[in-house]
């Protein structure tokens, strides 16, 4: 290969390189297919791989390169978080009842980044089942190794992709974003994943977890990269009636701005008790290195932060239990083998494919709708989702972006958490808020702990993914976090 050492390159290095012929989308695609051969049997970070299927899309990028129809994307390999439908394609969701569902369909995102831009798919990549779950340990093909250290989960649900891109094995994923699993992984893994506002980028052909806050993301290794995937993933979609009719932007526009002026919020919230401190340590040398930059420092409060927790897994698995009401073994999916009625099929089917943590969504979700506790619960949620978004609303008449820790630890042991629900789901106090509230959210890497790496969450007002983006990219020119790699990948 003439073009050296691509696994960790980024995006934009992959893209100037096809651009100037120093390696063709065939020999990147080999490259990607043969690192995914030696390292996901460990990793188990991707579930389908067709080598053929590549190898066919890479020749035809490079088809275009050739006859000079091509975008900045072209021929750049990417990996799939396995809930985004692409026809031809095993879309298991991470679950035992979509396991043998192949896609008739693309989804929006699918379709603006291969039929438009010109991307080549080198995987499927893990996730929780169904999106359900902090650490890809849900999935029913197993969990995901996180490639800084085998034995610790990935994060969740996204983790496939996380770990995808962390091990070179792609240099970008999709991922999406229910309440931080695009940036808990992120975190985890030392990488830069971007959760949009709610809206921007269509959920046409993405299967629904909870319908209010899914939101389709990127993985990448730089701010950079997830301003060139987000211009192609964003825009109005006609089939998807969430979707925001926004004029176009160029989500790059702002990257190079200087920081003198930011106003940075720190939310009392998220700077008490109950982070690691090893992580508020290095979130700390983060603030000072923006300081350096020219921000400043404003006090904020987000006041219902500890009210985000509970508010959305009442709200989520009842989306959840309505969304999922679908899968009854009847036009597609699992069906049980032997029944002896309808009902029974229903039962079976459902009992027998959908995982534990699913199925206790699911009962969460039917119990709350349920008349007598629809009041008490799911109405009730919704008022206090109403009183976190105002949260932030009050916040950002006094500050740009808010910083935080994405999480409160470097990423745990392997089963550690599986079997207590309530210490998994407090995992994630810090990015719920922001899918309740439909805002954007970006976690780039700021440090480590023990050797794992720490994430730095950014939040930002609606529709400021371009200053996030920005606020990201300066940090990343003036440290090398983001350039750190696992060892032993080479």
């Amino acid at each position: 290969m003439s073009f050296s050492t691509p696994a960790f390159a980024t995006l934009t290095e992959l893209s100037q390189a096809l651009a100037a012929k120093k390696v063709s989308s065939v020999e990147l695609a080999t490259h990607y297919l043969d690192r995914i051969e030696r390292l996901n049997p460990s990793l188990n970070a991707l579930i389908t791989v067709d080598r053929a299927k590549t190898l066919a899309e890479a020749q035809a990028a490079d088809t275009r390169l050739a006859a000079g129809n091509a975008g900045p994307l072209t021929g750049l390999p990417i990996a799939h978080k396995d809930l985004f439908c692409a026809e031809g394609w095993r879309t298991t969701c991470g679950s035992k009842m979509l396991e043998n569902f192949v896609a008739p369909y693309d989804a929006t995102v699918i379709r603006k980044l291969h039929a438009e831009a010109g991307m080549v798919c080198v995987g499927r990549a893990n996730m929780d089942e169904f999106a359900m779950g902090s650490s890809n340990e849900t999935s029913y093909f197993g969990p995901v190794k996180n490639p800084w250290d085998s034995s610790r989960v990935a994060g969740g649900s996204s983790g496939g992709s996380a770990a995808v891109v962390a091990a070179g094995l792609a240099p970008v994923a999709t991922a999406t974003d229910t309440g931080g699993s695009i940036r808990q992984p992120a975190g985890m893994c030392n990488l830069t994943g971007l959760k949009p506002s709610y809206g921007v980028v269509s959920r046409y052909g993405m299967v629904a977890y909870a319908s209010s806050l899914d939101q389709g993301g990127i993985m990448a290794h730089t701010a950079e990269d997830c301003a060139l995937m987000l211009n192609a993933m964003a825009g109005f979609d006609e089939r998807d009636s969430t979707s925001l009719e926004r004029a176009p932007e160029d989500y790059r526009r702002d990257l190079e701005q200087p920081l003198a002026g930011l106003r940075i919020g720190l939310p009392k919230e998220f700077f008490g008790p109950g982070c690691d401190p090893a992580v508020m340590a290095s979130v700390q040398e983060a603030i000072k290195q923006y300081q350096a930059l020219g921000a400043t420092l404003v006090d904020v409060s987000l006041p219902h932060t500890d009210l985000a927790v509970p508010v959305y897994y009442v709200i989520a698995s009842a989306e959840a239990s309505s969304n999922l009401s679908r899968y009854d073994g009847v036009r597609f999916g699992y069906r049980a083998p032997s029944y002896d009625s309808l009902d029974d099929m229903y039962m079976k089917s459902r009992s027998q494919a959908f995982g534990e943590e699913v199925k206790r969504r699911i009962l969460i979700g039917t119990y709350v709708l349920s008349h007598g506790y629809y009041d008490a619960y799911y109405l009730q949620a919704q008022r206090i989702r109403r009183l976190i978004a105002n949260d932030f609303v009050a916040a950002f008449k006094s500050c740009d972006v808010i910083l935080g820790p994405t999480a409160p630890t470097p990423a745990f042991r392997i089963g550690e958490k599986i079997s207590d629900p309530v210490q998994m789901y407090l995992f994630d106090i810090y990015t719920i808020s922001v899918n309740l509230a439909g805002l954007p959210g970006l976690s780039l890497p700021c440090g480590q702990a023990a050797g794992l790496p720490v994430g730095l969450q950014l939040i930002g007002n609606y529709f400021s993914e371009a200053r996030l983006l920005n606020v990201a990219h300066r940090f990343q020119q003036a440290t090398d976090w983001h350039r750190q790699h696992p060892t032993g990948l080479e």
